[in-house]
């Protein structure tokens, strides 16, 4: 899958987004400080946020051109997007968050997944019986059964605990191969990139600082990486 970013601008407040930019890569990560524009950036992939100029294809095809007034809504796209707090739905059980979305009998299998991601235990337990790793546990889960032909993810292993981090990692970089899926996520942790053999875009005040190998990027010999600091999430 090719995401082709030509000269896009999207502003917010003092902030904006500026790229141009091609993403082809199985597995991408973007890193950079907190206020960078990773989750931006995810969001205008899903559709949540409108440039105001430029244009962004997916597979050829234009999904946002504010200068023919072309935009694609998110439903129409078939991405599965995975914000940081879940977005699940307080009013539907384990389950139910996890068949929403769902076409017919098609997509991966529900117990696959559920095994995939641990959460096999979980389908009748509501949402506010969850915990904070388990929530993301599901949203991932619900991505996954909608069938999307792009995954968003936007820090996913954040909430978990190391035991349980160290489990799911490996999976996340079998989804790829499992459900062939490109993924575009969002990390903190060199670590975490470098284990799942990511590209990595990065990202510093909405523009591509750098842009490579993870096993090159975060080498001892790779590019000096300034002190950052810590703000609000864009």
């Amino acid at each position: 899958m090719k995401i082709e970013f030509s000269n896009l601008h999207l502003a917010s407040g003092d902030f904006s987004l500026a790229l141009d930019l091609v993403l082809d890569a199985p597995v991408t990560a973007l890193f950079g400080p907190s206020g960078a524009g990773k989750t931006t950036l995810l969001e205008t992939i899903a559709g949540l946020r409108r440039p105001a100029s430029g244009s962004l294809r997916i597979d050829g095809e234009v999904v946002n051109e504010p200068a023919t007034n072309t935009f694609v809504a998110p439903e129409r796209r078939r991405i599965g997007y995975v914000p940081q707090d879940g977005a699940l739905f307080p009013h539907l059980n384990v389950r139910g968050n996890l068949l929403y979305g769902r076409h017919g009998g098609s997509g991966p299998d529900f117990d696959r997944v559920c095994a995939l991601l641990e959460i096999g235990g979980l389908a009748d337990r509501p949402v506010h019986r969850l915990s904070g790793g388990e929530k993301r546990r599901v949203a991932l889960g619900r991505a996954l059964l909608a069938s999307p032909r792009l995954l968003l993810l936007d820090e996913p292993l954040a909430e978990l605990d190391i035991p349980l981090r160290e489990r799911v990692l490996p999976h996340l970089g079998r989804l790829r191969h499992e459900f062939g899926l490109p993924i575009i996520y969002v990390s903190h942790s060199p670590e975490e990139i470098v284990a799942l053999g990511s590209e990595v875009v990065a990202l510093e005040h909405g523009r591509v600082t750098h842009r490579g190998r993870a096993t090159d990027l975060f080498a001892p010999s790779g590019p000096p990486r300034q002190e950052w600091r810590e703000g609000p999430a864009r």
